[in-house]
């Protein structure tokens, strides 16, 4: 006798979707305009790199880019011959780009190396060495944090200038050459917060102190060090003042200088808003994609290390 077998049927059941609460729509709908309201100056940036000077003195207020064109570009990496840069609504003395781009890698990669290598070691030493006074310094040197910056313009220049190094790369990078109260305190609460037990297991093994800085810890604060390397770098390059202090002439003078003497070329047209945007678009954009490739590490690493 043959039994039939009935299939056995399988019902799926789907999640249940909540409806998005009213709250949930209202905090997106601020977020996404901030977002906006965040990325229109770059939009405009772009809008008007790309526009022609003419269309933008006729149409100054279009959205889109006016007689697209990419002569502000061409302009602002020297690509353009005088005569050409004139009849385009540019200034004839043009932008020495690649010169100015030079001096602001060679400075912020002075200051930015310099200023970890001695920034940990002063770090190391408020957070794991044990001297007299070793609190009351480190409140001290912290207090240098509660200093604004403008005071302290007039001493170094004083300074720059005593030593001969007015109008020089090192002239620029010589005031955060070697730490910083921010920098020491970064890092010395990430030391801090690193197990005695591995500092005591490498002197067992006869690891002077030295050797342990540069063999145990240093390796690992690698993230803490690749954060505050970005941060010093990005604060370096975006410095202008204290650069158009001490800079005169093109062979010291950076990129965030050199777009105001760019500015300053004005010719008998008007301001060359296209060359002036497409060159600070350039400028910034090296920025950008650094701080867009370890945005995730710079804010993991600072909610490890406590700041806040």
């Amino acid at each position: 006798m043959a039994t039939v077998t009935s299939p056995t049927t399988r019902t799926h059941v789907r999640p249940l979707r909540r409806r998005p609460s009213l709250g949930r729509i209202a905090a997106w709908a601020v977020m996404t305009a901030i977002v906006l309201i965040t990325l229109l100056p770059f939009y405009w940036i772009l809008r008007t790199a790309l526009s022609s000077n003419a269309g933008l003195a006729a149409n100054p207020a279009d959205p889109l880019p006016v007689d697209l064109t990419t002569g502000g570009f061409e302009r602002a990496l020297g690509l353009q011959s005088t005569k050409e840069a004139i009849a385009q609504g540019g200034a004839g003395g043009g932008l020495k780009f690649w010169r100015y781009l030079l001096n602001s890698v060679v400075v912020s990669t002075l200051v930015t190396v310099c200023q970890i290598f001695f920034s940990a070691m002063a770090a190391y030493a408020f957070a794991r060495l044990r001297w007299r006074g070793r609190d009351k310094v480190f409140a001290l040197f912290l207090a240098g944090l509660m200093v604004p910056t403008i005071f302290t313009l007039l001493p170094n220049f004083v300074l720059i200038k005593e030593l001969g190094l007015v109008d020089t790369l090192l002239g620029i990078s010589l005031p955060t050459l070697f730490m910083t109260p921010f920098a020491v305190f970064f890092l010395r609460q990430f030391f801090m917060n690193i197990p005695r037990e591995v500092e005591e297991a490498a002197l067992l093994d006869g690891a002077g102190k030295v050797r342990i800085f540069f063999r145990v810890l240093l390796p690992m604060a690698s993230t803490p060090v690749l954060t505050l390397a970005v941060l010093t770098y990005i604060t370096s390059w975006n410095d202008y003042f204290w650069p158009l202090m001490v800079s005169y002439s093109d062979s010291s003078r950076v990129l965030t200088v050199a777009l105001a003497v760019f500015r300053a070329q004005t010719p008998q047209t008007g301001t060359d808003w296209s060359g002036l945007m497409a060159a600070t678009l350039i400028a910034a954009l090296p920025m950008l994609v650094l701080f867009g490739c370890f945005a995730r590490r710079i804010v993991s690493s600072i909610s490890f290390t406590g700041i806040k």
